[in-house]
């Protein structure tokens, strides 16, 4: 029988928010190979940030609401520059040479910003622990989120490749790119809804 963590964290994360969207937008704008040290980032910052939330950072956000403050307005800044960022982006792929996809540690980061993933984790750590020791849980659900992100982030990244070859024209990228960067942006301010 399926642990009732896997699906939880397979809907949870296969389901739109800031990284989906960011792979999605890097496998158009750049390709697939390019993208991979970001879907890596994003697999072990995902599994580091749901591990050590198992170990009890999660509680001790919820129980210091000013840090919880800060941590918030962080992912709205970083989320909303990421936005312009995308929106004022070249109107094809790689058009302009300054522009690149994240590195494996710009991924790894941007997970501690991240609030879906924090979301998540917390919901995780909170309605699926099991009787095991601290870090051998942390451990448990940490390996959880970075194995079904991994697949999440390939498949996402290989959608945003094959949505290219549909993007055409200049016009057709400037709507891509803004709907993308509207969408980030609209994750982004989710952040004060948790």
């Amino acid at each position: 029988m399926i642990d009732p963590l896997y699906l939880f964290v397979l809907f949870g994360l296969f389901t739109p928010g800031p990284n989906v969207i960011l792979l999605t937008a890097s496998g158009a704008r750049f390709g697939f190979r390019p993208t991979l040290p970001h879907v890596i980032g994003v697999a072990v910052g995902v599994g580091i940030t749901a591990g050590l939330t198992a170990l009890g950072i999660g509680a001790l956000l919820l129980a210091i609401p000013v840090l919880k403050l800060v941590l918030q307005i962080v992912a709205v800044a970083w989320i909303l520059w990421m936005a312009w960022k995308l929106l004022r982006s070249a109107s094809g792929p790689q058009a302009d040479g300054r522009d690149r996809p994240f590195t494996f540690v710009e991924a790894v980061l941007f997970q501690w910003v991240n609030p879906k993933i924090w979301i998540i984790a917390l919901a995780a750590s909170s309605g699926f622990a099991s009787d095991l020791p601290a870090h051998l849980e942390a451990l448990r659900i940490g390996s959880a989120f970075s194995g079904i992100n991994l697949f999440v982030c390939l498949f996402w990244t290989f959608a945003g490749t094959l949505l290219a070859y549909l993007l055409t024209t200049p016009l057709a990228w400037r709507i891509f790119t803004t709907v993308m960067a509207v969408a980030l942006a609209a994750s982004g301010l989710m952040v004060f809804a948790a």
